[in-house]
C-alpha cells in the first residue's frame, strides 16, 4: 500500500496527462505531491525527505512550466530528482559512520559494511544513470518527431520506463545482496 501512496502524484499526473494534457497534468502532480507531503506529516507526525525533495523540484520546475506554459521544466524534474538522490546517496560515502542506505535499513537487516558501500554506491549510480536517461529520451531522443509525438513518448518512459527500471534495479540489488543479509534477533 505504502508503494502506490508513493507513486500516487505520478499515477495522477499520468491520468491527467492522457485525459488532458501537460500542463494540468503538472498541476495535478504538483497538487497530489503537496497532498501527500501534507498527510505523510498529519498521519505520522513526520516528513518524508524522499516527498519533500520531490515536491521542493515539482514545485519550482511544474512552477515554471506553468508560468512560461514550456514543457522543457517539468521534462527536467525527473532528473533534478535523481540527481539529488545520487548525490546524497554517493556523499553519506564520505559523510558519517553509516551510508545513507545502511541508515535507512539497517535496523531491518545487517550487512558487512563493504557490502553496504558498494550497495550505497550502485544506487547512487543508478540514480544518476537514471537522471541522463531522462535527458535522453526527453530532449534527444528522436529529435525529427513531432513534439507531441515526443512528449507523449517522454510521459510514458517517465512512468513505465523509469519506474520499471527501478523495480528491476532493486530485485537485481536484492538478489546481489541476499546472501550477506542477516536479520537481527528479536528483542526481549
Amino acid at each position: 500500500m505504502k508503494l502506490l501512496f508513493d507513486f500516487f502524484p505520478l499515477i495522477l499526473f499520468f491520468g491527467a496527462y492522457k485525459f488532458y494534457d501537460i500542463y494540468l497534468a503538472t498541476l495535478v502532480a504538483m497538487a497530489a505531491s503537496l497532498a501527500q507531503v501534507v498527510f505523510v506529516r498529519i498521519r505520522h507526525e513526520k516528513f518524508e525527505t524522499t516527498h519533500l525533495v520531490t515536491l521542493f523540484v515539482i514545485l519550482i520546475f511544474g512552477g515554471m512550466t506553468l508560468l512560461f506554459r514550456d514543457d522543457m521544466f517539468i521534462k527536467w524534474k525527473p532528473t533534478i530528482v535523481n540527481w539529488i538522490f545520487a548525490v546524497i546517496v554517493l556523499g553519506s560515502q564520505f559523510i558519517g559512520k553509516q551510508t545513507v542506505l545502511e541508515r535507512l535499513l539497517g535496523g531491518q537487516m545487517q550487512m558487512p559494511d563493504a557490502i553496504w558501500k558498494k550497495v550505497n554506491v550502485s544506487w547512487g549510480l543508478f540514480f544518476f544513470i537514471s537522471g541522463l536517461l531522462n535527458v535522453y529520451v526527453a530532449f534527444y531522443f528522436r529529435p525529427h518527431l513531432d513534439e507531441q509525438i515526443r512528449t507523449d513518448f517522454w510521459v510514458n518512459f517517465k512512468v513505465f520506463g523509469l519506474l520499471g527500471l527501478t523495480l528491476a534495479f532493486s530485485i537485481i540489488q536484492m538478489m546481489m545482496v541476499a546472501r550477506y543479509i542477516t536479520t537481527k534477533p528479536p528483542e526481549s
